[in-house]
Parts: structure tokens; C-alpha cells; sequence
């Protein structure tokens, strides 16, 4: 896609993409920003829209990739070297500090490449710079080249040590002298120039055996270099020469090394600033809500809740399209409305969108396969300049038509303006015309009464308006589609108190039938403003009704669910007493004698036929719970099926049947029980299955079932195979917190010393939920939020309790 360069000027790109720069963490991203075009086509674009969004998940999932604050810009630095032959030692420190950010930014990509094929994108530019960073390694932290560097280097630094060793015994020996003593300022050899001097008294310089070096700052002494280390100090300096050299020669083949890998080098640095850039934007995605458009092929778009990023959060959010059901969409209102503002926020966001950021709209929002913007925005100029303002839009509107194409964007404001108005509205009309022919994308905006009714009669043209308050002559900034606007210029004058005789004038000069086409669109404003706020209102009493509805509902569920369990618990102690009785009952009759033993076994029949009664009504009203709960299902299951048995949540999968019996497992556990307490679960208890087997695998887990049962499961004495970190993003806190629980358990048992949670940042609802949790658990020590490099407020590192 082409951006015009006045539609970029326009639009104010530049300002737009400084406020996405803030959030860089170099000036890598900020690079990147700087040099921003939109892509090419359809496909390159969903390409770099699903980098992101993998981008997006991995800090999600892990937190942010591997980087290094201290990262900076190197491609100017080789530049320069290619015409100085010579990089500095700190300007070397750049270069390795990028080429090991490079190496660990493509471990963790391509360790995350089997779950985000997509990576390889990045991989591709991060080449192998082992052999760099070896032959860096001779440059200190501070810049300065190691005595390692080369055999010379260190042979003549070996010497100047041996010297400078040499020059303190007599240095010392001077110092301690009482005759030479008597002479200094202060008794310590300095270096001065290079050279190793002591400080002198002035009335003392006469006498002092050596020569001068510098004067001091107050100017009351002198330095001088005394007669006897001057010829060591000679010897010194030549060294610290050939040294100066020996670096230069290092440095110089280290900036050829360089520049040989400069291609590979600025690969990694455009990679590095890519993932510097997505974090800036990741920032806009995550702080102030912007999201990735959906791609459509046809020429449109179509945004939601779209906001003017420069108007931070003053900004109120539109509703705007263009594309899918009409081709040109004129915007009409008064002055200060919000018509620029609305016509500048599609532009912006269409143009973030084609350089494959996300936009500053809401979820849903889509944007098609739209070949370039153009821009014919610019607010009027005072009447001595209406000549040469004209002729500046005439000129931008003539290279418009030159370039307009079906896959175009055009945005032109204030149509018509700056020139006589009938001949204004009617160039106006003329140019919609045109561009309606290459069947364009136009965005327009305008005060004239043709171009609305031109609007209002032609296919493939939309009227809209901004909505204005005339009591209050204030704009609500809401753009109202399918509606023209009326300019309100008479009414704003009447409510500012303008003459009653100069209004009536007025009216009378404008003509009847532009004075009835303005109360018909007035009255047409009013009464689609009257319907929205209608509509909102019953959206409102829904979304009550449904709240109420939702809350009734689970009142009532919560009273089956009580009813339920007090009938279970009812039917449990009825059978636990009928199972004591019938023991004691057994037990009387083994003591009996053979002449009461007749009677007593009757008495027992009828006994135990009511017992038996009693379990099947007990029974009964098991299924009917279950039934009422789960509802009716007379298919027969089968093996391999997910079951769950009834009276509980927890899903296994059926192994085998055995004639009544089934052999059902729940991860490594496997039970037997029988057929009949089992069902088909629930749509959201096969969701849970997961959760289900990590709950099962706790060592001596029972079952209890709805009957009463109780059937013990062996399991694995303790997990195998438990990751490091669990994802509960994006769950409810019902969902969330059972598997967190059942997680840090098993994390726990197979020894971590500490796991990640991570809950994701958003309103920091799970994360206070993960961490009630973990003040809960006896096993937890501690907790606390990710650091750098883990994550941040989307994660919290638990810390367990040495066993």
C-alpha cells in the first residue's frame, strides 16, 4: 500500500508513530519506527499480523523474550567505520552486546518454533556470531582492549609496568630525600602530560633539581620532572607510544572483522528492533486497548469503537465503514463537530493497519485490500488567502483523480469550500461523481446542500452526520450513519442571541426550499437521535433483564442443588441405618435357639423386603436427581467413551465393561465400578477432563460417589512429567483456581523448588485470586510477581516449602 506523502503529512503519522516510540525500550524499536512502511499485499500483511499476535502469545504464555536494556543501534556505526577504517573500543562493546542479545533471542525463539512455526522469521536473521563474540572477547566491559589482545600488546604493557614500577622506587627514594623534600608542595608523585612529575613551591623553583612539567591550577606551584626518572619517563613515553599503536592495529583489524559480517549484523539488529517494536506495541494492545484488524481481500473497511490516538483519552470512540455497503460515505455537521476528526481516525487507522500494527479500535474491526491513501485535508485560511488555498486543494484533488483506483482511500475535507458556493458544490458533486465511477473509497465532508442531496439520491453514496446538541451548542462527537447533517448556523446564532429581524432576514435570504430541506434534516436528526437513545435504553433494560434472569437462575440452581443434597444425605443416613440394622439383625439371629430361629426368619424376610424397599427408592431417587440434573439418555455407552460417575464432576474414559461392572481411568488411576452409576458428562465437565486426571493422580484418592459408595483409586505415588508453569489466562475464577490448586500440588510433591502462575495482567482479578490461594496452602513459603524476563504483573513465581 502507498501513503501520499500529503495524506502522511495530513494524518500526522509521524506524531502518531512518536507516541508508539515512548514505549520502546532502545532505540532498536524506535529505528524500526522511523523507517515504518505500509507492506506490500494481503498476504504480507496477515504474515506480519500472525508474527505479532505469536509474539503476543509467548509473553503471554512465558513473558517477554530475552533482552538487554543496554542494547543500542550499531548500522550508523559501521557505516562511519567504512569511511574511518577504525571502530572505538565502546563503540566494540556495542556491537558484541547486540550480537549476544541476538544469540539469546534466537535460543528462545527457536526452542518456542515447534509451538509458533512463525518464529522462523525472525531465526532467518539471526545468524551465527560465535566467532564475533569470541574475538570481542578482548575488549573489556569499559571499552579498553585485554593485555591478551596480542603477544605484542602485552610484551610492551609488561614494560611499561616494569618502568612505571621502576619510577615509584625512585620517585620514593626523591620523596624521602630531606633536601628534596624540603622543596615540594606535597610529597606525592603525580602524572603530568604523560609524564611523572611532583609538585613544587615557587620560591623553591630555582634550587629544585629538574625541569618544569605544568603549572598548577592556583598557580602557586609548579610540577616539575625531576633529573633523575626523566630518562625512565622517556622510556615510558616511547611505550605508551608504541602501545597507542599496537591498539590502533587491534582495533582496526577488529573493525575489518566487523564490517565483513556487517550484512549479518544488520539483519540481527533489524530483528532485535522487531521484537523491540511489537513490545511497544504489545504496550498499546495491553494499556490502552488497541487490537489487530481482521484482513479482509475486498477493497473496505470497517471499524468499531475506532479512537484519534492523538487525542489520548478525550477520544470518543466511532463506528465508521466504508466499502461493504456503500462506496463513498459523505460526513455533514457544523464546524467543530468531530467531521475532520472522524475522517483523520479511519485514515490512521487504516494506515497502522497496512504497516501491520494493531489499530487503535475495537475487537472486530477489519480492514481490506486498499492500495493507497490519499489526503485532501486542511483547515480554511483567512478570506486573503481563499485564492491560494483553493488552488492548493484543486491541485491536491487533481493528483487524487490522477492516482484514484478501485483499491483507493480518499479523504477530502470540507469539499467545495474556499470558493463561491454553487460553483463549490457543484465542482463538489463532479468530483464525487468521478471518483464513484473508479468506484473509489471516499470519505468526504461538507457544509453544502447539493452534495448532501447528491448523497441522499445516489447509489453506492452514504449520508452520515456528527451528532450536535443545540441547547447546549456543544458536539457529542458521535458519528450518526444514515443521516445528513444540518451546518445549525441560524440556530447557533438565534441561541448566541443574534437580533430577531437579522435571523428573520437570513432565513428569508437562504430560500424555501433549502430552509425545508434543513428542518427536514433536523427533524430527521432528532427523531434517529431519538431512536438511538431508545435503543440504548432497551439495551440497557436487557442487559438488566438478562442480569436478573442470570441471578434467578442460579438462585434456583443453587436451591435444587441444596434440595438435592439434603435428600441425598437423607437417603445416605436412611441406608446407613438400614445397613446397621440389618447387621444387628444378623448377628440377634446367630444367638438364637433352633425354636425361635422360624419366626425370627420370617420376621427378617419381611424385614429385609422392606429394606430392600427402601434402596430401591433411594435409588429411584438417585436417577431422578441425575435425570433432572444431566437429563434423559437411554443410549447404552460404550467403551472408550468419557464417563462420569454419577454424583460426581470427575471425568474418566470407559475401559471395559464387564457384564454390570466397568473399568473406568482417570489419568494413571483406574477403578472399577458398577455400570449402572455411570453417564455421559457434560459438555463442560469434557472440557475439565484435564483437571479431572491431574485431580485423580493425588495418591489415595476416593471416590464418593451419589449412591453413598466409596471406592478407593491407587494412583502414581507422585507426577511425572510437571511443567514448570501453568496458564490460567483467560479462565474464570471457577475455572481457574481448581486446576491452579490441583497444579501447584503436583508441583509441590515432585519437588520444584518454585513454579510460575501466570494469570495475565488484565484487571488483576486471577492474580489476586492465585495469590488468596497461595496464602491458603501449607506446603506455599512464598510468593511474589515475575521479575524482568519472567513475565512482570502477569505472573507470580510461587516458592514452596523445603520437604
Amino acid at each position: 500500500m502507498i501513503i501520499d506523502g500529503a495524506a502522511r503529512e495530513s494524518l500526522e503519522i509521524s506524531k502518531i508513530l512518536g507516541i508508539i516510540r515512548r514505549d520502546c525500550r532502545c532505540d532498536l524499536g524506535a529505528s524500526m519506527l522511523k523507517s515504518a512502511v505500509p507492506l506490500r499485499g494481503v498476504d504480507e500483511l496477515r504474515a506480519a499480523h500472525e508474527l505479532f499476535g505469536a509474539v503476543e502469545s509467548y509473553r503471554d504464555k512465558y513473558g517477554d523474550l530475552p533482552w538487554n536494556h543496554k542494547l543500542a543501534a550499531v548500522g550508523y556505526l559501521l557505516e562511519e567505520a567504512r569511511v574511518s577504517g577504525m571502530l572505538t573500543g565502546a563503540e566494540l562493546i556495542s556491537i558484541r552486546r547486540l550480537l549476544q542479545g541476538a544469540a539469546r533471542l534466537k535460543e528462545a525463539l527457536t526452542e518456542a518454533r515447534r509451538e509458533w512455526p512463525v518464529f522462523s522469521a525472525l531465526i532467518k536473521d539471526l545468524h551465527d556470531f560465535s566467532r564475533e563474540e569470541e574475538i570481542l572477547s578482548v575488549v573489556e566491559d569499559d571499552g579498553s582492549l585485554r593485555d591478551t589482545a596480542s603477544d605484542r600488546l602485552r610484551k610492551i604493557r609488561e614494560g611499561m609496568r616494569r618502568v612505571r614500577g621502576e619510577i615509584r622506587r625512585k620517585g620514593q627514594n626523591i620523596l624521602a630525600d630531606p633536601a628534596i623534600s624540603s622543596m615540594l608542595q606535597e610529597r606525592v608523585l603525580s602524572l603530568r602530560n604523560g609524564r611523572h612529575a611532583v609538585l613544587v613551591r615557587q620560591d623553591a623553583l630555582t634550587n629544585f633539581p629538574g625541569i618544569v612539567a605544568d603549572r598548577s591550577g592556583s598557580g602557586s606551584s609548579v610540577y616539575m620532572e625531576p633529573h633523575a626518572i626523566m630518562a625512565l619517563n622517556n622510556e615510558h613515553a616511547v611505550m605508551a607510544e608504541d602501545e597507542n599503536a599496537e591498539e590502533r592495529r587491534i582495533l582496526h583489524k577488529l573493525t575489518g572483522r566487523m564490517l565483513d559480517r556487517e550484512n549479518a549484523i544488520l539483519d540481527a539488529e533489524r530483528a532485535l528492533g522487531t521484537v523491540d517494536l511489537f513490545y511497544a506495541l504489545s504496550e498499546k494492545v495491553r494499556r490502552d486497548k488497541w487490537h489487530v484488524p481482521l484482513v479482509v481481500n475486498r477493497a473496505e473497511f470497517g471499524l468499531k469503537r475506532a479512537r484519534h490516538p492523538l487525542l489520548g483519552n478525550a477520544a470518543v470512540p466511532i463506528d465508521i465503514s466504508c466499502g461493504k455497503d456503500f462506496r463513498i460515505l459523505v460526513v455533514t455537521g457544523p464546524n467543530t463537530g468531530g467531521k475532520t476528526v472522524a475522517l483523520k481516525t479511519a485514515g490512521v487507522c487504516v494506515c497502522l493497519g497496512w504497516m501491520g500494527f494493531p489499530i487503535p479500535a475495537g475487537e472486530g474491526s477489519e480492514i481490506g485490500d486498499i492500495g493507497g491513501v490519499y489526503c485532501d485535508i486542511g483547515d480554511e485560511q483567512s478570506v486573503e488567502q481563499n485564492l491560494s488555498t483553493f488552488s492548493a486543494h484543486i491541485s491536491q484533488v487533481k493528483k487524487i483523480l490522477d492516482a484514484a483506483s478501485e483499491n483507493s482511500l480518499i479523504l477530502l475535507d470540507e469539499l467545495g469550500a474556499g470558493t463561491d458556493p454553487e460553483e463549490g458544490a457543484a465542482l463538489g458533486v463532479a468530483i464525487l461523481d468521478a471518483l464513484r465511477g473508479r468506484r473509489s473509497l471516499v470519505l468526504a465532508t461538507t457544509h453544502h446542500n447539493p452534495i448532501k442531496h447528491y448523497a441522499l439520491a445516489c447509489p453506492d453514496v452514504e449520508s452520515a452526520s456528527v451528532e450536535f446538541d443545540v441547547n447546549t451548542l456543544s458536539p457529542s462527537y458521535r458519528l450518526l450513519i444514515g443521516i445528513p447533517g444540518r451546518s445549525n448556523a441560524l440556530l447557533i446564532a438565534e441561541k448566541l442571541g443574534m437580533p430577531r429581524h437579522v435571523l428573520e432576514r437570513a432565513y428569508g435570504a437562504l430560500g424555501t426550499r433549502e430552509a425545508s430541506m434543513e428542518e427536514i434534516i433536523g427533524e430527521l436528526q432528532e427523531k434517529r437521535t431519538a431512536i438511538e437513545r431508545e435503543n440504548e435504553r432497551l439495551d440497557e433494560m436487557r442487559a438488566e433483564v438478562e442480569r436478573e434472569r442470570g441471578a434467578y437462575e442460579a438462585e434456583l440452581r443453587a436451591l435444587n442443588e441444596r434440595r438435592d443434597k439434603m435428600l441425598e444425605d437423607a437417603d445416605k443416613k436412611a441406608l446407613g441405618i438400614v445397613e446397621n440394622a440389618e447387621t444387628a439383625a444378623k448377628s440377634l439371629l446367630k444367638t438364637m435357639t433352633s425354636s425361635d430361629r422360624p419366626s425370627a426368619d420370617r420376621h427378617m424376610g419381611r424385614t429385609k423386603r422392606h429394606f430392600d424397599k427402601i434402596r430401591r427408592q433411594a435409588e429411584m431417587r438417585t436417577d431422578e436427581r441425575m435425570e433432572h440434573k444431566y437429563g434423559r439418555d437411554d443410549r447404552p455407552l460404550e467403551e472408550g467413551e468419557n464417563v462420569a460417575a454419577a454424583g460426581t464432576s470427575a471425568v474418566g474414559v470407559l475401559e471395559e465393561i464387564r457384564r454390570d461392572k466397568a473399568v473406568v481411568s482417570y489419568g494413571a488411576a483406574r477403578m472399577e465400578l458398577p455400570l449402572k452409576m455411570l453417564r455421559r458428562p457434560t459438555g463442560e465437565e469434557n472440557k475439565s477432563l484435564k483437571k479431572a486426571d491431574r485431580a485423580f493422580q493425588k495418591a489415595g484418592a476416593v471416590l464418593e460417589t451419589g449412591s453413598g459408595s466409596r471406592v478407593k483409586i491407587t494412583a502414581p505415588p507422585s507426577p511425572v512429567g510437571v511443567p514448570g508453569s501453568i496458564m490460567i489466562r483467560g479462565m474464570t475464577v471457577d475455572e481457574a483456581t481448581p486446576m491452579a490448586e490441583t497444579y501447584l500440588d503436583r508441583a509441590y510433591r515432585a519437588g520444584f523448588g518454585e513454579v510460575s502462575v501466570i494469570h495475565g495482567r488484565g484487571e488483576g482479578i486471577l492474580r489476586r485470586e492465585v495469590q488468596n490461594l497461595c496464602k491458603r496452602l501449607p506446603y506455599v513459603e512464598g510468593f511474589r510477581l515475575g521479575g524482568e524476563g519472567e513475565g512482570g504483573f502477569g505472573v507470580t513465581i510461587v516458592r514452596f516449602k523445603k520437604s
